[in-house]
């Protein structure tokens, strides 16, 4: 645990997950519920894709079985998975980019989600990255996507895309978008959040010790990354 990391010697500083959990549990508090992993005490049930639901129709699609055999394993830094959060009544939404090697996250407010937007705010925040940390980008089939071939030249990152109905294959990016919902749950109007806030909230998910990363940072990651 981070804990033991960072008091290796404080016998004081120990605390078991069981413990935490079973307080929790005595006393739930909705701002202590919002510091677990999934912000709730009992597994959430996932719904089930409608019959018959599809995503945007996307030209020269380039799929995620032709990614370079270095994203598979996690190990070289650059490549990222993105997607969009949707917002109340789906008229508003945020951008996530997570980088898979540091699970770095950057978090991408949007005027609209229309192709040419997304692309145009995309290619803003991956543009201030380092050349060797910016190489590829897995998305889904969602329509706003449909850029992919103009974004690629002007970040240059190469896009590809997940299967239709496969989550799983962005597993990072699924990951972390239930964590910025602890921050702007489902119901959020977007066009209400200032770019502070989505900054902020950056910045806590970016210094949040994550159990995938040893319970090291991904701000600590990605600085080791770039030395």
């Amino acid at each position: 645990m981070r804990i033991r990391r960072e008091y290796p010697l404080d016998i004081d500083m120990r605390i078991s997950p069981e413990a935490i959990y079973q307080y929790l549990y005595v006393q739930p508090s909705k701002e202590l519920r919002r510091l677990l992993r999934h912000g709730h005490l009992h597994p959430a049930r996932r719904g089930r894709p409608k019959k018959g639901e599809t995503r945007g129709q996307i030209p020269d699609m380039t799929m995620i079985d032709e990614r370079p055999e270095e994203v598979i394993p996690r190990l070289v830094p650059g490549h990222w998975e993105g997607d969009i959060i949707k917002g109340a009544y789906n008229k508003s939404a945020l951008g996530t980019l997570v980088e898979r090697r540091t699970r770095y996250t950057i978090l991408v407010p949007l005027t609209a989600f229309d192709a040419e937007s997304v692309r145009k705010a995309f290619a803003e925040a991956l543009t201030t990255l380092p050349d060797d940390i910016r190489k590829t980008l897995t998305y889904d089939q969602g329509k706003e996507m449909a850029d992919h071939i103009q974004l690629a030249l002007d970040t240059p990152v190469q896009v590809y895309f997940s299967h239709e109905g496969s989550p799983w294959e962005r597993g990072a990016g699924e990951n972390t978008n239930g964590l910025v919902r602890q921050f702007f749950p489902k119901g959020t109007d977007f066009t209400r959040v200032s770019h502070e806030e989505v900054k902020r909230v950056q910045a806590l998910l970016n210094d949040r010790p994550r159990k995938v990363l040893g319970f090291q940072k991904p701000d600590e990651i990605l600085s080791m990354v770039l030395r």
